[in-house]
């Protein structure tokens, strides 16, 4: 028996997920991408799972570059997410401009101030699943933002959208 694909997406987007930046410094720009697909697989040590899609420039450089930051973005930043998700985006230090942000000092890779909270990470393993690339990364940084945003509400995306979790 097979799943029809279109079926199966429906079903997923009715699982809320945490809404992301991952941003990548590769020595020529920096690249970033608005991201659903981002959970924690283990506390001791920390680590995380970031899927991407297998054909994508995001995958090609993370797995170049074998690091990334994470900006966990709250509901108020639906701007953000908006431009990193945009197709054919443009450099993401464009994308940042005029939002505070700085460098995340393990990675290089753009951390958004404003952001809930922020990961900097080096890649442990790479494996291709069906259409996408997980990448398995240790969590090297605990970047400092938005500490007066912590009581901010989260910006999920359900059906299709972005919502915001108290």
């Amino acid at each position: 028996m097979s799943v029809d694909g279109g079926a199966y997406l429906e079903a997923m987007a009715l699982l809320p997920t945490g809404v992301t930046v991952v941003t990548v410094a590769d020595g020529r720009d920096d690249i970033g991408a608005t991201v659903s697909a981002l959970v924690s697989v283990s506390a001791d040590p920390p680590v995380v799972m970031l899927s991407v899609a297998g054909d994508g420039y995001v995958a090609e450089v993370v797995e170049e570059v074998g690091a990334f930051a994470v900006s966990v973005l709250a509901a108020d930043q639906r701007a953000i997410a908006g431009r990193f998700s945009a197709e054919g985006r443009p450099s993401a230090r464009l994308l940042v401009s005029g939002v505070p942000h700085h460098r995340g000092e393990r990675t290089r890779a753009i951390v958004l101030d404003e952001a809930l909270s922020a990961l900097e990470c080096s890649v442990r393993q790479r494996v291709e699943v069906g259409d996408h690339v997980v990448f398995f990364a240790d969590v090297v940084g605990l970047p400092e933002v938005g500490a007066e945003r912590r009581s901010a509400a989260a910006m999920v995306r359900w059906d299709g959208r972005y919502h915001a979790v108290d």
